[in-house]
């Protein structure tokens, strides 16, 4: 059992450590991201509660049964409340954090919340598929946790781009619609390739390639972020209340 749950949150323990040894200038404290990681496993069980509703409310189906189906389930069943919680998790975490003073740190605090949470959500798909939980963990490890990982570099970066006035306060929506759009995208491929079609060698093909893409994209976003932080010299967050606009 401990090897098991070891295996499920070793993925989101290096890419944490990752994060960490990204952020080259000034780090965060380490009992913030441990704060990061607990709230991310905070926000695993509102999810569950979260999507429990939803599918007792009847409002995504247990099994779909066409690609509508499965992209409805992947959106409203899992990215949308997933990442929602997520976005709380991170706001209340940044809203009086004096440490939130460079463009990096929302990626960081952000990835280390997703981190918490796909690893909370890694020891349960684990233990669900005990007899074979060799083959999912690893599976999961090349895929899940990154792609969590990735939503949140999504998130995290959008998150900074506002905050440090390197967005206008009316695209302030892309903190939440571009992580749901790329974890709706990456789930709803998986549940669409599961229905056994004539399609789905090229639904996981395509899946495949989603993947390498998107997570191209986030390499690029961090780096982006991290030129920011070098280039200004103040590296100090102002905020402009812009909400009776």
């Amino acid at each position: 059992m401990n090897i098991i749950i070891f295996a499920a949150i070793l993925p989101a323990i290096l890419l944490v450590a990752y994060i960490y040894w990204k952020d080259k200038y000034q780090r965060e404290p380490l009992n913030l991201i441990l704060r990061a990681v607990a709230y991310g496993v905070l926000s695993a069980g509102l999810a569950i509660a979260l999507e429990s509703l939803i599918s007792a409310l009847g409002l995504i189906p247990e099994e779909p049964h066409s690609f509508l189906g499965a992209l409805w389930k992947a959106f409203v069943g899992a990215a949308i409340p997933e990442e929602l919680v997520k976005l709380l998790m991170l706001w209340l975490l940044l809203r009086k954090n004096p440490y939130f003073d460079e463009r990096f740190d929302g990626i960081v605090y952000a990835c280390c919340i997703s981190m918490g949470f796909a690893g909370s959500e890694n020891v349960i798909y684990l233990l669900s598929n005990i007899n074979e939980w060799q083959t999912v963990a690893i599976q999961r490890a090349i895929f899940a946790v990154p792609g969590h990982f990735i939503f949140a570099v999504a998130m995290g970066y959008f998150y900074s781009m506002l905050y440090f006035g390197d967005m206008s306060w009316r695209k302030r929506s892309r903190i939440f619609w571009v992580p749901v759009t790329l974890h709706g995208i990456y789930d709803g491929l998986l549940f669409m390739a599961s229905l056994n079609t004539l399609l789905t060698g090229l639904l996981v093909l395509t899946f495949y390639v989603f993947c390498f893409l998107m997570y191209r994209g986030g390499k690029r976003r961090i780096e982006e972020q991290l030129e920011r932080d070098k280039q200004d010299s103040n590296q100090a967050a102002f905020w402009i209340d812009k909400t009776q606009q």
